[in-house]
Protein backbone atom coordinates (compact mmCIF):
# COMPACT_ATOMS: atom_id res chain seq x y z
CA UNK A 1 0.00 0.00 0.00
CA UNK A 2 0.97 3.73 -0.95
CA UNK A 3 0.85 5.14 2.61
CA UNK A 4 0.55 8.78 2.06
CA UNK A 5 3.30 11.30 4.28
CA UNK A 6 0.60 12.96 7.66
CA UNK A 7 1.50 15.75 9.06
CA UNK A 8 -0.17 19.05 11.67
CA UNK A 9 -2.07 21.66 9.39
CA UNK A 10 -2.67 23.75 12.38
CA UNK A 11 -2.70 24.46 15.90
CA UNK A 12 -5.25 25.65 18.40
CA UNK A 13 -5.41 26.45 22.28
CA UNK A 14 -8.11 27.12 24.79
CA UNK A 15 -7.74 27.56 28.84
CA UNK A 16 -10.45 28.90 31.31
CA UNK A 17 -10.21 32.03 32.67
CA UNK A 18 -9.81 31.60 36.46
CA UNK A 19 -6.39 31.62 37.48
CA UNK A 20 -5.37 29.88 40.86
CA UNK A 21 -2.16 30.99 41.87
CA UNK A 22 0.28 29.16 43.99
CA UNK A 23 -0.86 32.43 46.44
CA UNK A 24 -4.04 30.86 46.56
CA UNK A 25 -3.00 27.68 47.41
CA UNK A 26 -1.47 28.97 50.21
CA UNK A 27 -4.20 29.79 51.79
CA UNK A 28 -6.14 26.32 51.41
CA UNK A 29 -3.50 23.89 52.25
CA UNK A 30 0.25 24.08 54.09
CA UNK A 31 2.12 24.91 51.25
CA UNK A 32 4.12 27.77 49.86
CA UNK A 33 5.30 29.37 46.44
CA UNK A 34 9.03 28.84 47.10
CA UNK A 35 7.90 25.13 47.88
CA UNK A 36 5.73 24.62 44.87
CA UNK A 37 8.31 26.05 42.29
CA UNK A 38 11.89 24.50 43.59
CA UNK A 39 9.75 21.44 42.93
CA UNK A 40 7.61 21.57 39.83
CA UNK A 41 8.35 24.80 38.87
CA UNK A 42 4.61 25.83 39.04
CA UNK A 43 3.29 29.23 39.46
CA UNK A 44 -0.43 29.19 38.26
CA UNK A 45 -2.76 26.71 36.62
CA UNK A 46 -6.45 27.61 34.82
CA UNK A 47 -9.73 26.47 36.31
CA UNK A 48 -12.68 25.42 34.53
CA UNK A 49 -15.92 26.85 36.15
CA UNK A 50 -18.35 25.02 37.96
CA UNK A 51 -20.97 25.07 34.33
CA UNK A 52 -17.32 23.75 32.02
CA UNK A 53 -17.04 20.70 31.04
CA UNK A 54 -14.11 19.25 28.95
CA UNK A 55 -16.14 19.65 26.04
CA UNK A 56 -16.64 23.03 26.42
CA UNK A 57 -12.75 23.62 26.44
CA UNK A 58 -12.28 21.24 23.35
CA UNK A 59 -15.08 23.43 21.42
CA UNK A 60 -13.44 26.64 21.85
CA UNK A 61 -9.68 24.82 20.89
CA UNK A 62 -10.86 23.22 17.96
CA UNK A 63 -12.69 26.70 16.66
CA UNK A 64 -9.16 27.90 16.57
CA UNK A 65 -7.45 24.88 15.14
CA UNK A 66 -10.53 24.71 12.25
CA UNK A 67 -10.12 28.55 11.42
CA UNK A 68 -6.26 28.50 10.85
CA UNK A 69 -6.54 25.43 8.51
CA UNK A 70 -9.49 26.51 6.64
CA UNK A 71 -11.72 23.90 7.25
CA UNK A 72 -15.35 23.58 7.92
CA UNK A 73 -16.29 20.96 10.74
CA UNK A 74 -17.99 19.48 7.37
CA UNK A 75 -14.72 18.80 6.41
CA UNK A 76 -13.75 16.68 8.97
CA UNK A 77 -13.82 13.13 8.70
CA UNK A 78 -12.37 12.02 12.48
CA UNK A 79 -12.73 13.67 15.71
CA UNK A 80 -10.48 12.06 18.55
CA UNK A 81 -10.63 13.44 21.89
CA UNK A 82 -7.90 12.32 24.45
CA UNK A 83 -9.17 12.69 27.98
CA UNK A 84 -9.23 11.15 31.39
CA UNK A 85 -11.95 13.87 32.44
CA UNK A 86 -14.64 12.98 29.30
CA UNK A 87 -18.16 14.94 30.31
CA UNK A 88 -19.65 11.51 30.84
CA UNK A 89 -18.89 8.09 30.71
CA UNK A 90 -20.82 7.67 27.74
CA UNK A 91 -21.61 9.38 25.12
CA UNK A 92 -17.94 10.06 24.20
CA UNK A 93 -16.73 13.77 24.63
CA UNK A 94 -15.90 13.62 20.80
CA UNK A 95 -19.39 12.81 19.98
CA UNK A 96 -20.70 16.14 22.34
CA UNK A 97 -18.27 17.64 20.51
CA UNK A 98 -19.04 16.49 16.81
CA UNK A 99 -22.54 17.69 17.63
CA UNK A 100 -21.78 20.71 18.96
CA UNK A 101 -19.62 21.90 15.83
CA UNK A 102 -21.63 20.70 13.28
CA UNK A 103 -19.54 17.83 11.80
CA UNK A 104 -21.93 15.43 10.24
CA UNK A 105 -19.49 13.38 8.33
CA UNK A 106 -17.14 12.85 11.20
CA UNK A 107 -16.18 9.17 12.61
CA UNK A 108 -15.87 10.65 16.44
CA UNK A 109 -14.44 8.81 19.51
CA UNK A 110 -12.59 9.11 22.64
CA UNK A 111 -8.81 7.99 23.92
CA UNK A 112 -7.65 7.08 27.20
CA UNK A 113 -4.18 6.75 27.40
CA UNK A 114 -3.72 10.20 30.32
CA UNK A 115 -0.87 12.55 30.19
CA UNK A 116 -0.23 10.26 26.69
CA UNK A 117 -2.90 10.55 25.42
CA UNK A 118 -2.83 13.39 22.45
CA UNK A 119 0.47 10.94 21.63
CA UNK A 120 -2.14 8.25 21.25
CA UNK A 121 -4.14 9.96 19.70
CA UNK A 122 -1.85 11.21 16.82
CA UNK A 123 -0.37 8.09 16.15
CA UNK A 124 -3.78 6.83 15.68
CA UNK A 125 -5.36 9.34 13.59
CA UNK A 126 -2.61 10.07 11.57
CA UNK A 127 -2.65 6.30 10.35
CA UNK A 128 -6.20 6.74 9.48
CA UNK A 129 -5.11 9.56 7.14
CA UNK A 130 -1.78 7.61 5.85
CA UNK A 131 -4.17 4.99 4.34
CA UNK A 132 -6.71 6.50 2.43
CA UNK A 133 -9.50 5.84 4.87
CA UNK A 134 -9.81 9.53 6.01
CA UNK A 135 -8.89 12.85 4.47
CA UNK A 136 -9.17 15.60 7.54
CA UNK A 137 -8.96 14.36 11.21
CA UNK A 138 -9.48 16.48 14.29
CA UNK A 139 -6.95 15.36 17.53
CA UNK A 140 -8.15 17.11 20.57
CA UNK A 141 -6.11 16.66 24.29
CA UNK A 142 -9.06 18.16 26.33
CA UNK A 143 -9.26 18.03 30.32
CA UNK A 144 -10.80 19.39 33.43
CA UNK A 145 -8.62 18.18 36.14
CA UNK A 146 -9.49 20.69 38.49
CA UNK A 147 -13.01 18.03 38.66
CA UNK A 148 -11.28 14.83 39.90
CA UNK A 149 -8.38 16.98 41.99
CA UNK A 150 -8.47 16.96 45.93
CA UNK A 151 -8.08 20.41 46.92
CA UNK A 152 -7.29 19.31 50.99
CA UNK A 153 -4.40 17.07 49.46
CA UNK A 154 -1.50 19.08 49.73
CA UNK A 155 0.95 16.42 47.32
CA UNK A 156 -1.78 16.69 44.33
CA UNK A 157 -4.02 19.62 44.43
CA UNK A 158 -0.25 22.08 43.63
CA UNK A 159 0.16 20.16 40.22
CA UNK A 160 -3.41 19.96 37.96
CA UNK A 161 -4.71 22.30 35.77
CA UNK A 162 -7.66 22.34 32.70
CA UNK A 163 -7.62 22.74 28.80
CA UNK A 164 -7.64 22.20 25.96
CA UNK A 165 -5.09 22.00 22.58
CA UNK A 166 -6.21 20.94 19.49
CA UNK A 167 -4.17 19.96 16.09
CA UNK A 168 -5.86 19.67 12.38
CA UNK A 169 -4.31 16.25 10.58
CA UNK A 170 -3.94 16.19 6.74
CA UNK A 171 -2.13 15.21 3.96
CA UNK A 172 1.43 16.80 3.44
CA UNK A 173 4.29 16.61 1.18
CA UNK A 174 6.70 13.72 1.32
CA UNK A 175 9.11 14.25 3.81
CA UNK A 176 7.08 16.25 6.00
CA UNK A 177 4.63 15.63 8.94
CA UNK A 178 5.64 12.84 10.96
CA UNK A 179 8.07 10.78 10.67
CA UNK A 180 7.98 8.04 13.14
CA UNK A 181 5.71 7.06 16.23
CA UNK A 182 7.05 5.37 19.54
CA UNK A 183 4.22 4.15 22.30
CA UNK A 184 4.59 2.19 25.14
CA UNK A 185 2.86 0.21 28.81
CA UNK A 186 3.07 -0.53 31.59
CA UNK A 187 0.28 -1.55 33.36
CA UNK A 188 2.35 -2.96 36.24
CA UNK A 189 2.44 0.47 37.31
CA UNK A 190 -1.40 0.95 36.84
CA UNK A 191 -2.18 1.46 40.88
CA UNK A 192 0.69 4.53 41.31
CA UNK A 193 -2.07 7.01 39.32
CA UNK A 194 -5.19 6.33 39.35
CA UNK A 195 -8.77 7.19 39.86
CA UNK A 196 -10.32 4.03 41.35
CA UNK A 197 -13.88 5.06 41.86
CA UNK A 198 -16.86 5.15 39.42
CA UNK A 199 -15.87 1.60 37.38
CA UNK A 200 -17.43 -1.27 37.12
CA UNK A 201 -14.59 -2.46 39.53
CA UNK A 202 -15.99 0.12 42.14
CA UNK A 203 -19.23 1.49 41.18
CA UNK A 204 -20.06 5.18 42.58
CA UNK A 205 -21.52 4.40 46.19
CA UNK A 206 -21.76 6.49 48.93
CA UNK A 207 -18.58 4.84 50.61
CA UNK A 208 -16.60 5.40 47.44
CA UNK A 209 -17.27 9.41 47.97
CA UNK A 210 -16.53 9.00 51.84
CA UNK A 211 -12.84 7.74 50.80
CA UNK A 212 -12.18 10.29 48.47
CA UNK A 213 -12.08 7.42 45.81
CA UNK A 214 -12.93 9.60 43.07
CA UNK A 215 -10.11 11.73 43.17
CA UNK A 216 -6.78 11.55 41.40
CA UNK A 217 -4.21 9.41 43.41
CA UNK A 218 -0.53 9.43 42.86
CA UNK A 219 2.21 7.55 44.22
CA UNK A 220 4.87 10.95 43.77
CA UNK A 221 8.36 9.47 44.10
CA UNK A 222 7.65 5.86 42.29
CA UNK A 223 5.82 8.02 39.44
CA UNK A 224 8.66 10.76 39.09
CA UNK A 225 11.43 7.65 38.77
CA UNK A 226 9.86 5.93 36.09
CA UNK A 227 9.11 9.52 34.38
CA UNK A 228 12.74 10.63 34.30
CA UNK A 229 13.66 7.07 32.99
CA UNK A 230 11.20 7.05 30.13
CA UNK A 231 11.14 10.54 29.19
CA UNK A 232 14.15 10.22 27.59
CA UNK A 233 14.14 6.61 26.22
CA UNK A 234 10.66 7.70 24.20
CA UNK A 235 12.83 10.59 22.81
CA UNK A 236 16.06 8.55 22.15
CA UNK A 237 13.56 5.95 20.18
CA UNK A 238 11.42 7.82 18.25
CA UNK A 239 14.66 9.55 16.11
CA UNK A 240 16.67 6.58 16.36
CA UNK A 241 13.00 5.04 14.22
CA UNK A 242 13.40 8.41 11.92
CA UNK A 243 17.07 8.14 11.57
CA UNK A 244 17.96 11.24 13.47
CA UNK A 245 20.81 12.29 15.67
CA UNK A 246 19.61 14.40 19.04
CA UNK A 247 21.95 17.19 17.46
CA UNK A 248 18.70 17.24 14.76
CA UNK A 249 15.67 18.48 17.45
CA UNK A 250 14.78 22.04 16.42
CA UNK A 251 12.26 22.29 19.16
CA UNK A 252 11.42 19.53 21.98
CA UNK A 253 7.88 19.42 23.02
CA UNK A 254 7.51 18.02 26.57
CA UNK A 255 4.48 16.99 28.59
CA UNK A 256 4.08 19.59 31.60
CA UNK A 257 4.24 17.29 34.30
CA UNK A 258 7.02 18.81 36.24
CA UNK A 259 10.27 21.15 35.79
CA UNK A 260 12.65 18.43 37.17
CA UNK A 261 11.68 15.75 34.86
CA UNK A 262 12.01 17.97 31.75
CA UNK A 263 15.44 19.53 32.54
CA UNK A 264 16.72 15.51 32.64
CA UNK A 265 14.78 15.30 29.55
CA UNK A 266 16.93 17.78 28.18
CA UNK A 267 19.96 16.95 29.79
CA UNK A 268 20.00 13.63 28.24
CA UNK A 269 19.29 14.86 25.22
CA UNK A 270 21.71 17.30 25.20
CA UNK A 271 20.13 20.37 24.42
CA UNK A 272 20.03 23.62 25.34
CA UNK A 273 17.20 25.35 27.29
CA UNK A 274 15.64 27.06 24.27
CA UNK A 275 15.22 23.98 22.28
CA UNK A 276 12.53 23.20 24.67
CA UNK A 277 9.24 24.30 24.93
CA UNK A 278 8.28 25.17 28.49
CA UNK A 279 4.94 26.31 29.83
CA UNK A 280 3.93 24.89 33.27
CA UNK A 281 4.58 27.65 35.25
CA UNK A 282 1.52 28.88 33.84
CA UNK A 283 -0.77 25.81 33.42
CA UNK A 284 0.34 23.32 35.68
CA UNK A 285 -0.09 19.35 34.50
CA UNK A 286 -2.61 19.53 32.18
CA UNK A 287 -2.79 15.67 31.40
CA UNK A 288 -3.93 15.22 27.70
CA UNK A 289 -3.96 18.85 26.99
CA UNK A 290 -0.34 19.24 27.91
CA UNK A 291 1.56 18.72 25.12
CA UNK A 292 -0.65 20.25 22.31
CA UNK A 293 -1.25 23.51 24.41
CA UNK A 294 2.26 23.67 24.60
CA UNK A 295 2.46 23.24 20.97
CA UNK A 296 -0.07 25.08 20.01
CA UNK A 297 1.37 28.28 22.10
CA UNK A 298 4.75 27.19 20.52
CA UNK A 299 3.29 28.03 17.20
CA UNK A 300 1.50 30.95 17.78
CA UNK A 301 5.16 32.19 19.38
CA UNK A 302 6.72 31.55 15.93
CA UNK A 303 9.08 28.77 18.11
CA UNK A 304 8.34 26.31 15.27
CA UNK A 305 9.37 26.80 11.25
CA UNK A 306 8.84 25.15 7.93
CA UNK A 307 11.41 22.25 8.15
CA UNK A 308 12.06 22.24 11.32
CA UNK A 309 12.45 18.92 13.70
CA UNK A 310 10.21 19.11 16.67
CA UNK A 311 9.75 16.29 19.21
CA UNK A 312 6.93 15.51 21.45
CA UNK A 313 6.88 13.08 24.42
CA UNK A 314 4.54 12.52 27.41
CA UNK A 315 4.29 9.62 30.26
CA UNK A 316 0.81 8.94 31.96
CA UNK A 317 -1.21 7.07 34.18
CA UNK A 318 -1.36 2.95 32.75
CA UNK A 319 1.69 3.19 32.73
CA UNK A 320 1.80 4.72 29.80
CA UNK A 321 4.34 6.31 27.79
CA UNK A 322 4.59 8.27 23.42
CA UNK A 323 6.68 10.12 21.80
CA UNK A 324 6.76 11.42 17.94
CA UNK A 325 9.23 13.03 15.60
CA UNK A 326 7.80 15.98 13.42
CA UNK A 327 9.15 17.37 9.99
CA UNK A 328 7.11 20.52 10.19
Amino acid sequence: MNMKSVGILSTGKYVPERILTNADLEKMVETNDEWIVTRTGMKERHIAREDQASSDLAYEAALIALKKANLAPEDLDLILVATITPDSAFPSTACILQNRLGAKKAAAFDLSAACSGFIYGLASASNFIATGMYKNALVIGAECLSKITDYTDRNTCILFGDGAGAVVLGEVPEGRGFLSFELGADGSGGELLKLAGGGSRMPSSQSTVDNKQHYIYMAGSEVFKFAVRIMGNAAEEVLRKAGLEKSDIDLLVPHQANIRIIQSAVHRLNLPEEKCMINLHKYGNVSAASIPLALAEADEEGRIKPGDCVVLVGFGGGLTWGATAIRW
